[in-house]
């Protein structure tokens, strides 16, 4: 799914919208009812680690759908939209149910609240474009060159549009921020998140723990790994702390630099990422890993650049 830096370059298309009203809505979301966001203001927009948080507020009476809105609701479901733009887009996902987290609810806005928030969480292709739609550039696996379907379109009062693809929707009545485990924030508390680094478990699956590094993802956690020279599997408890400390350093420029990238148009060179041969040259390998009940996660690393590290004598 969409890493930290992804996700705030979405929040960034975003922040034009700031300010305006939603004049038009249409998509193919259950989760929501996607008709109860027009006339809805774009009060705030943020991200944290992977979830990009919009607030509205009521900016007058709410309407029901008109026959025109309908029309141009099917018209999106089917998979027709504006004038072609040119982009690619993974084929649509089907929305999978959110998993349900402290003071959100999947009710509808209530126009009496000042600030209602909604949560948007990325699936493996997920992504938000402004004023352009995603279209097929190839057949998809039955020979059909059909455009993705948005999730959730929003056209506002100045003639702009957001398009929502490969995303999970649900309400909230606050965003579940937290800065300081973010990498992406100036309050990313670097103290914290090495005290959780120093525990008896393998850096890999502390660095995919997004209670200390919201945002982190598999690609990132590959790449710096390997920039650190240390194996995945190695207990923290058992690396020394100016390693750790490095670790930290890259996880933070390696965030940066990937979104610096991002905003200027660039794509991602990865050193170890998906990678046959280590930029020494060295044979690669590949891993499924994770907790013994939790999530498993592809991994790639060099044997010879990141040698294990010898368990602890007893």
């Amino acid at each position: 799914m969409p890493e930290g830096p992804s996700v705030k370059k979405f929040q960034l298309l975003t922040s034009p919208f700031v300010g305006q009203v939603v004049t038009k809505v249409g998509g193919s979301s259950r989760k929501i009812n996607v008709n109860e966001l027009k006339a809805l203001r774009l009060q705030d927009s943020q991200v944290h680690g992977k979830n990009l948080f919009l607030a509205f507020e009521a900016a007058g009476a709410q309407l029901g759908p008109s026959a025109e809105e309908l029309a141009f609701q099917r018209e999106v479901c089917s998979g027709a939209s504006s004038p072609a733009q040119e982009g690619q887009e993974q084929t649509s996902l089907p929305e999978e149910k959110p998993q349900e987290a402290p003071h959100c609810r999947s009710d509808a806005p209530d126009t009496g609240c000042p600030r209602n928030w909604l949560r948007v969480h990325f699936g493996l292709f997920g992504s938000i474009r402004a004023n352009e739609f995603s279209r097929a550039n190839k057949a998809n696996k039955r020979g059909d060159w059909k455009d993705p379907t948005p999730r959730l379109v929003l056209h506002f009062e100045s003639g702009g549009f957001l398009v929502f693809y490969n995303c999970r929707m649900h309400w909230c009545s606050s965003p579940m921020a937290n800065p300081a485990s973010d990498i992406l924030s100036v309050e990313f508390h670097r103290g914290r998140a090495l005290d959780a680094l120093r525990t008896p478990s393998p850096v890999c699956y502390t660095l995919l723990d997004q209670r200390y590094f919201s945002g982190l993802g598999s690609i990132i956690k590959n790449e710096i790994l390997y920039m650190a020279k240390i194996h995945p599997l190695a207990q923290g408890s058992l690396l020394a702390v100016s390693d750790l400390e490095r670790l930290l350093d890259y996880a933070v420029q390696f965030g940066s630099d990937w979104l610096q990238s991002k905003l200027h148009g660039k794509g991602l060179h990865p050193q170890i990422y998906q990678k046959e041969h280590c930029p020494l040259g060295h044979a690669v390998m590949k891993e499924t890993l994770g907790p013994l009940h939790g999530f498993k996660r592809l991994t790639w690393w060099c044997p010879q650049c990141q040698p294990a590290v010898p368990a602890e004598s007893e």
